[in-house]
């Protein structure tokens, strides 16, 4: 299958480009960005270098290949799906274009020009723990959002089972590359090194998607952490009918038993006890936690991703191999590092 990365000089897409790379099914054809148009891919992800032969071209230029995945700044996407439509039969679009359903919450998180509901109706949800069937023979794809994927899946085996009971509290930690590659004052490195700054107390976006995926009530805080990649949502929720640690597990264990990328995370080691986003960096996981305040119905539950992998990249390379019929491991077996 020959593949099109268009973006590809950002941190997702230049993790499509080295995923795609190694990906025993997929030949990488063309890698856009206008910036670096005419330069080595290594030019923007020195990573690469030996790698690939490939340079940057403008966008403009590419021309048709099997599958465009579109790691582009939102709003684009929809405003650019009738053309990218003629360049390839297969999209997998990971911006927030296509991901929600219902006006209102669009309309509340997203402000601005809706996209053409022709297209909305196309796309399929990218969360293949949720929409695994949904996804088989699928031409077009909405990946999730990196905090809205790690908080979707740590609480609606919860939700699925009718054990949340008011509003879940969702807490984010996220690294600087989930700012994206463009620098602005928040990124800057004096003003960014050792703070913990509290980037969004309430309102974020992904509420939307975790509210349209667990039909929960969320209010979500996220906090700008002294890391490069990661991502860990600390849930807090009211159970609806008192239960213990062990029933809880059951329910997580049935939910994502035979789940490739999904990890639960039960250790009695003090370091090691809870879901951490260093040991996940460059893969596809994401480690799941929980703790229950004893005599009580509250509930910690602890998640973790690499925000550019599970959290973008390595989540549509998963979807695109269930879509095709390919092992939905295929590309994605890098296991991490420890230490690193």
């Amino acid at each position: 299958m020959r593949a099109t990365v268009v973006g590809g000089s950002g941190y997702i897409g230049g993790e499509l480009v080295r995923l795609l790379l190694g990906h025993p099914h997929v030949e990488l054809v063309t890698v856009t960005s206008d910036r670096y148009a005419g330069r080595p891919l290594r030019a923007a992800h020195p990573n690469l270098r030996g790698r690939t032969a490939l340079s940057f071209i403008p966008a403009t230029e590419a021309g048709e290949s099997d599958v465009v995945f579109l790691a582009v700044p939102h709003g684009a996407a929809a405003k650019e799906i009738d053309h990218w439509s003629t360049r390839a039969p297969r999209i997998v679009d990971l911006s927030a274009d296509f991901r929600l359903r219902d006006d209102a919450l669009r309309e509340r998180h997203y402000p601005g020009a809706a996209p053409d509901p022709g297209w909305l109706a196309k796309f399929r949800t990218g969360i293949p723990e949720l929409n695994r069937e949904n996804l088989r023979g699928a031409t077009h794809i909405s990946v999730a959002g990196c905090m809205a994927n790690a908080a979707i899946l740590a609480l609606h085996p919860l939700a699925a089972a009718g054990l949340v009971a008011g509003t879940v509290l969702v807490d984010a930690r996220t690294g600087s590359s989930g700012g994206g590659r463009t620098p602005d004052e928040g990124s800057h490195h004096p003003e960014r090194s050792g703070v913990l700054r509290m980037a969004k107390p309430h309102g974020h976006r992904h509420i939307a998607e975790i509210t349209q995926a667990c039909g929960l009530d969320v209010h979500m805080s996220v906090t700008a952490v002294p890391s490069v990649r990661g991502v860990q949502v600390v849930s807090h929720v009211t159970l609806a009918k008192p239960l213990s640690e062990r029933d809880l597990w059951a329910v997580y264990r049935d939910a994502y038993r035979d789940e490739p990328f999904v990890r639960l995370v039960r250790e009695r080691s003090a370091l090691h006890r809870m879901p951490e986003p260093k040991l996940l960096s460059g893969t596809n996981f994401c480690d799941i936690g929980l703790a229950l305040t004893p005599g009580t119905e509250h509930l910690v539950v602890v998640s973790a991703i690499d925000n550019l992998v599970k959290g973008g990249a390595g989540n549509a390379v998963q979807c695109l191999n269930i879509a095709t019929g390919w092992d939905e491991t295929t590309g994605l077996e890098f296991t991490g590092l420890h230490p690193l």
